[in-house]
């Protein structure tokens, strides 16, 4: 087993596998081993250099044929909700954000295993079982944490660990520079609500509040329609050849 003793971590390169985003495109992936003392500094690393978070490994697109995988980050600072955003927020006023361990429960899993069967029936996540979300949330050396949003209950104030209705929540990793969205499920029963934009839209407040510039969002694929909602969030970087830079829909998109 890799435990990363070495000042330098090792990388691998997986097989080729169809490409989930784009069809008649075949995908590869270089990824590395996230564990020791290091974890955390190397997983601000990674991520600032294009990598994602999954468990304990990092990975990148090493496509041979395909440079369509871009990272993309917010600009949290510089964010100012348009007028739809605004409606989302004013939708979701009710909401308690609490963070709390990386630590799963059943009623985490339940919400996940609603979320996967509405929206993801065919993905590669469909068939992942209570021990699959253990691992998914609790397999990790960095410094990441659930954020879980619930229902204010009539009447109660603003409790440490509230205990109203959960809708959604969020596995994120609190880096250096700014919050990285490693995964995140809602209650696909409330589309009005439109979570999944509340959900970054409470992960850029929060990470203004804690004074870091960015907000992650992994990957983003030009032609892919799923992956279309990550560009509304202006003004955020991509990351190019030489480096990151301002994303501008009119020359980029």
């Amino acid at each position: 087993m890799n435990t990363q003793t070495t000042r330098s971590p090792q990388f691998y390169l997986t097989a080729p596998a169809a490409c989930p985003y784009l069809p008649g495109e075949v995908e590869r992936k270089v990824f590395t081993h996230l564990s020791g003392p290091r974890a955390n500094e190397m997983n601000d690393l990674l991520t600032q250099g294009g990598f994602r978070r999954s468990q304990n490994i990092a990975y990148r697109p090493a496509c041979e044929s395909c440079r369509a995988c871009v990272s993309v980050r917010i600009l949290a600072e510089q964010f100012r909700p348009n007028a739809s955003f605004q409606r989302v927020l004013a939708a979701n006023s009710d909401i308690i954000a609490t963070v709390t361990p990386a630590t799963p429960s059943t009623e985490q899993f339940s919400l996940f295993r609603r979320y996967l069967d509405h929206r993801h029936q065919n993905g590669g996540m469909s068939d992942m079982t209570a021990l699959d979300y253990a691992v998914m949330v609790e397999d990790t050396h960095v410094d990441t944490h659930l954020i879980e949003y619930r229902l204010r209950q009539e009447g109660a104030g603003i409790e440490k660990r509230p205990s109203g209705q959960l809708i959604g929540v969020a596995l994120t990793d609190f880096m250096s520079d700014g919050l990285s969205m490693v995964y995140s499920f809602y209650d696909p029963d409330l589309p009005k609500r439109s979570f999944g934009t509340f959900m970054i839209l409470e992960h850029i407040r929060r990470s203004v509040a804690l004074g870091l510039p960015h907000v992650y969002l992994g990957y983003w694929v030009k032609g892919s329609q799923k992956m279309h909602y990550k560009t509304r969030f202006q003004p955020q970087e991509h990351l190019k050849p030489e480096g990151w830079g301002l994303y501008d829909p009119e020359t980029d998109g």
